[in-house]
């Protein structure tokens, strides 16, 4: 039997524009992303000395750490663009609970620790977990103007 559709409404399109951002972060961080960025260097307050002598050893290890780091990401992506195309269009419990869970440990959290180390990126990264954030509050606001709990039963 077949759930329940209610369409494209901005919960599952603002999810699927999630999705869409971490796909794009993944594929960053596996094909663009270079192992140090300037802001990786005054983080760990390197010496030029000290960066000529473990960066390329380092390079290589989080070359390694940034494919494996991408390839989640991305993964995650697809699972939510795909949470965001089937379950959570159907009002679902489930995807209510999985997004917010999934949302709040990958970007959500990515965003806050970009934060607390000050990188250049946490902006941007901050725009995306209000993207994010922005899908769950609708899908709050769609429940209530519509009048059907997703309560009703757990699918």
């Amino acid at each position: 039997m077949r759930s329940k559709e209610f369409g494209w409404s901005a919960s599952s399109i603002l999810l699927g524009l999630s999705g869409i951002i971490l796909i794009g972060v993944g594929g960053y961080f596996l094909f663009l992303r270079p192992a140090l960025l300037p802001e990786d260097i005054r983080y760990m307050n390197l010496t030029p000395v000290e960066l000529e002598s473990i960066g390329p050893r380092l390079a290589r290890w989080l070359a390694h750490v940034f494919n494996v780091m991408g390839g989640y990401v991305m993964a995650t992506g697809v699972l939510t663009l795909t949470l965001a195309m089937t379950a959570f269009r159907q009002r679902s419990t489930l995807a209510l609970a999985g997004a917010i869970v999934a949302g709040v440990v990958s970007i959500g959290w990515m965003a806050a620790v970009n934060v607390m180390i000050n990188s250049d990126f946490k902006w941007v990264l901050l725009g995306f977990a209000l993207i994010w954030a922005a899908s769950i509050a609708a899908f709050a606001a769609e429940v209530r103007r519509f009048d059907t709990s997703p309560f009703a039963d757990v699918r």
